[in-house]
């Protein structure tokens, strides 16, 4: 039969002691442990170190950056974690321009403001007034009297304003490098087609069509364009069927109906 080992009582003492003063010693340093991450925690929050050191924005063009930070009410007095960014979007949401918006958080208290704006698609003309018109159909405040329309067409002769809001919705589906060719849009309703377009090139030709199916028929511009000699002139016509008309046989046609 083995011989069991017998440990005295007078040998365990001195291991007992050392494993409760290291479990003593764990227990401080936790305590000690969590006295300073609080203390760090208070430092932080009521220094300058909590604060939102920058602020960028970007994918603005029509809004300026001062525009979108101060309806944002954010600036470096900000709390860094107290920036909500639902709050911050809803602000943002207001500003008729702005389409969309996504906020992120950089190191270190970096904040970036994404904006997407809605395409300024025309310019409506009334009394000599021009008031940019956004792809969503909504009309923005006046250009002040020494701007002038840039890189999107005048819209005159309108009164409808459903149709205003389709012929938007129209134009945005053009690609820009097509809107640019674009100098006016005139609503020249008939009876039997009231919602009938004329368009006045940059190049110098019409297009006359309709708000159905605008942005489809006159995709094919470039193209159509490139059938005729560069120096003929005359107006398109896009329905049903297309044609084109020199401005030279309009003005034979004309005289010899008058005569």
């Amino acid at each position: 039969m083995d011989k069991v080992k017998v440990v005295k009582i007078e040998d365990r003492i001195p291991k007992l002691k050392e494993h409760r003063k290291q479990k003593a010693n764990r227990r401080l340093i936790y305590y000690l442990s969590f006295f300073f991450l609080l203390l760090v925690v208070v430092v932080y929050f009521q220094s300058d170190l909590s604060h939102v050191k920058k602020i960028t924005v970007s994918g603005n063009y029509f809004v300026t950056d001062d525009e979108i930070l101060k309806k944002s009410q954010i600036s470096t007095n900000t709390k860094y974690l107290n920036i909500s960014e639902e709050n911050i979007q809803k602000r943002l949401d207001s500003i008729s321009e702005i389409s969309s918006v996504t906020i992120e958080k950089q190191f270190f208290n970096h904040v970036v403001i994404n904006v997407k704006e809605y395409q300024r698609v025309g310019y409506f003309k009334k009394d000599n007034t021009y008031y940019p018109m956004l792809q969503n159909g909504k009309m923005l405040e006046p250009l002040n009297k020494n701007e002038r329309p840039v890189n999107a067409p005048v819209i005159v002769s309108w009164k409808d304003p459903e149709q205003l809001e389709t012929m938007a919705q129209e134009l945005q589906k053009l690609p820009e490098g097509i809107i640019h060719r674009i100098s006016e849009i005139t609503h020249t309703p008939e009876s039997d087609n009231p919602s009938k377009l004329t368009l006045f090139m940059t190049d110098g030709n019409k297009v006359v069509t309709s708000i159905s199916k605008f942005s489809e028929r006159l995709s094919a511009y470039p193209s159509l364009i490139s059938e005729i000699k560069p120096d003929e002139k005359g107006t398109f016509y896009l329905g049903i069927s297309t044609r084109f008309e020199r401005y030279n046989r309009e003005v034979t046609e004309e005289k010899n109906e008058e005569n």
